[in-house]
């Protein structure tokens, strides 16, 4: 009897352990009447794939971005390595885009010369107090903008969160700044480039299904532009 309660205690550990190392994935597209990224208008109407793993608090996740209106629209393909423990995060994210200023005229994705590629190498830290998360972007290679020297500028962004819930909505408040000059960002010095509010609500499709759904107002103070976005997440 000894042996078989041992064995049963063992067992259930074992099933333990292993649900708290499952790998976990990530499929969802979110479709949005523009896209606007950090206080800036980088196209029309677009689809935005999301599909990502994690383990044990490590993540690796591609992201895409599709116009689906004007063909003119820049394409671009995002891979985030993400490691986050408790409320702290770090990351390193690879941009690509299928053209830019000054990189390569073909978009080859494969072509990761200093002064010729659309690859943008960015590191981030963050902190997700619960209340609020607060995160700094720098960027480090690549197709990084220049500053007032026509030197590497090495672009940063500084990103405040505030999450809250108002009228059975769920609302993210953000605010975001440019710390010193970069033609990444269209900046002669320190900016505020984003204030936004966004609000999310879950639409009950079936007992089983439902559309997250949001809106949000972005005004970009620096280049004195505002924008309202629609979108949609699907998710299976």
């Amino acid at each position: 009897m000894k042996k078989i309660v041992l064995f049963a205690m063992g067992l259930v550990l074992s099933c333990t352990t292993l649900a708290q190392e499952k790998i976990e994935t990530t499929i969802s597209a979110d479709f949005v009447s523009s896209y606007i990224w950090r206080g800036q208008d980088l196209g029309s109407t677009a689809i935005q794939p999301t599909l990502g793993v994690g383990y044990k608090g490590l993540s690796l996740t591609a992201w895409g971005s599709y116009g689906l209106v004007n063909k003119d629209d820049v394409k671009e393909f995002d891979l985030t390595l993400d490691y986050t423990i408790g409320g702290l995060s770090i990351g390193i994210t690879d941009y690509w885009f299928s053209r830019m200023d000054g990189g390569d005229p073909d978009g080859r994705y494969f072509k990761y010369e200093a002064h010729g590629t659309n690859h943008v190498f960015e590191g981030y830290i963050g902190y997700d107090f619960g209340f609020a998360s607060l995160r700094w972007f720098t960027n480090f290679a690549g197709n990084d903008g220049v500053n007032k020297n026509g030197k590497r500028a090495y672009s940063s962004y500084v990103e405040a969160a505030v999450p809250f819930k108002l009228a059975t909505v769920d609302w993210t408040a953000t605010a975001g700044v440019v710390p010193y000059a970069t033609t990444s960002y269209a900046t002669t010095g320190f900016a505020v480039t984003k204030l936004a509010l966004r609000a999310t609500k879950d639409i009950k499709i079936s007992d089983t299904f439902s559309i997250p759904v949001f809106a949000e107002v972005v005004g970009n103070p620096c280049s004195q532009k505002a924008y309202l976005v629609l979108g949609l997440t699907l998710h299976p």
